[in-house]
């Protein structure tokens, strides 16, 4: 039996444009859209919050002169794309799923309201977040542990190209650590960089644990969630091991 029955799972945009660092990867998303199925099909109720940096980041272009709230908009606009892209390959693979925006644009998504989204979860579609919190200054890290806390997640995944959390980078330190779990207070005492500290904090806030894991990895989603196998790094409340 699966361990939770709620997930909430922030997908980066990076994940989504595969080995072309831009843009959209049809076969990647279609590989992690299959695993998506298949923790789907498994009867864990599933939303998430998909990032844009595979388009463009507001952080990014604002070195560019572009103001920092124009910036952010413009990255928010990049969310949507994915999101669409990812509803598609979805769907495709007999998985009912809706898009939400924080910022409306009903010809193509619905707007984001909390509780017909959480109506949609219980007919057993998949829910995608996009353009983020719908204000400029918050990340998609932020928006995906809002997100989490609004629908009663049991777990938030953070799915990047990482397998989990290391003391040090480790793509510069041959020393680093992996860490199999560690709690909230210690991530934000130590500045851990997979995510920011306010997603941090709100996750810490409402009790949800955070599962880091390294979504381009094989099966990874269905050996975490679906099989309960201990992989990745676990963030939660309690004193490390």
């Amino acid at each position: 039996m699966p361990k939770y029955n709620r997930v909430l799972l922030k997908l980066s945009g990076e994940v989504l444009a595969g080995d072309k660092h831009f843009g959209l990867d049809f076969d990647a998303m279609r590989r992690i859209g299959a695993e998506l199925a298949a923790v789907y099909n498994a009867g864990i109720q599933l939303c998430m919050v998909v990032g844009g940096g595979n388009m463009l980041r507001g952080r990014d272009i604002q070195t560019l002169g572009i103001e920092r709230a124009q910036a952010d908009y413009m990255g928010m606009l990049g969310t949507v794309i994915n999101a669409l892209g990812l509803q598609d390959v979805l769907e495709k693979l007999g998985v009912p799923t809706r898009v939400q925006t924080a910022i409306e644009m009903r010809a193509v998504a619905e707007p984001y309201i909390r509780r017909r989204a959480l109506r949609h979860m219980e007919k057993g579609r998949v829910v995608i977040f996009a353009a983020g919190t719908g204000s400029p200054f918050f990340s998609t890290d932020t928006t995906a542990a809002l997100r989490a806390a609004e629908m009663g997640a049991d777990c938030m995944v953070k799915g990047t190209k990482v397998d989990g959390i290391y003391d040090k980078d480790p793509k510069t330190h041959a020393d680093a650590k992996f860490l199999s779990r560690i709690t909230y207070r210690e991530a934000l005492r130590d500045g851990i960089e997979v995510m920011d500290a306010s997603a941090f904090s709100l996750c810490r806030e409402n009790g949800i644990p955070i599962l880091v894991l390294d979504v381009q990895s094989p099966g990874c989603l269905v050996s975490a969630l679906v099989k309960g196998e201990r992989i990745g790094t676990i963030v939660e409340e309690g004193e490390p091991e």
